[in-house]
């Protein structure tokens, strides 16, 4: 996919913000679609159905939490990566955003080629993305690459990249305990920085999802997936 050809979708409430880091985006080749709160956001996304999404959390209308959990519900925009982009460092600001669905968290101030970096690392992963790779069939848990479906005891369940892709990985070796720094290699790639905790929001997220009894916690080592 050439650059011209990626849509970057930026949601930010200051005017600066959208000018200044629409223009280095621009620069480097994409196409750049802004909004200006989550209702706008949700409605161009729909539109344009954009590869990424940046989005400021404390915005007018609607946050950029909600936002993201209300994009995660459209199927056209499974595939979409979605990263926060706001002054809030909180530890639990982070949280709540990766348990939104979200698939890294950039904190402003943020050098724009710095955010450059970031951008394309995130779009890296995102071209990727293993979907050659065979699907999984385990009893009653149906892994379907191709499409993005999860489907268990006849039943679909509709997860966010980022906890498809752990899931995914988990279930391509049941048994095999996955270390934590290879789950962030693989699944959100060594060029992306994301907080210690998010691999333990995305177990938990799945746990309910799937089912606890599916994930075994190996402590200080990382996780493995149970047949």
């Amino acid at each position: 996919m050439k650059k011209k050809e990626i849509k970057i979708l930026l949601v930010d409430d200051e005017p600066d913000i959208l000018e200044i880091v629409g223009y280095n985006l621009i620069s480097e080749g994409y196409q750049v679609i802004t909004a200006e709160n989550g209702l706008e956001a949700i409605k161009k996304a729909k539109k344009h159905q954009p590869h990424l999404i940046i989005l400021d959390v404390m915005m007018p209308e609607m946050d950029g939490i909600e936002a993201c959990e209300k994009l995660r519900t459209i199927p056209e925009l499974s595939e979409t990566i979605i990263t926060f982009l706001t002054a809030r460092g909180e530890d639990y600001s982070q949280v709540a955003g990766f348990e939104a669905g979200a698939d890294d968290y950039i904190t402003k101030p943020i050098k724009p080629k710095v955010l450059v970096s970031k951008v394309k690392a995130l779009l890296r992963r995102f071209k990727e993305s293993s979907l050659d790779t065979p699907n999984v069939n385990l009893g009653n848990l149906i892994i379907n690459r191709e499409e993005y479906k999860i489907i268990k005891n006849k039943k679909e369940i509709v997860l966010p990249r980022k906890e498809f892709e752990l899931l995914s990985l988990l279930a391509s070796k049941p048994g095999k305990v996955f270390k934590r720094e290879d789950i962030l290699d693989k699944v959100w790639g060594n060029e992306v920085i994301v907080g210690g905790r998010t691999i333990d929001v995305h177990i938990r997220k799945l746990r309910e999802k799937i089912g606890d009894e599916s994930f075994k916690t190996i402590k200080g080592v990382g996780y493995k997936f149970v047949v």
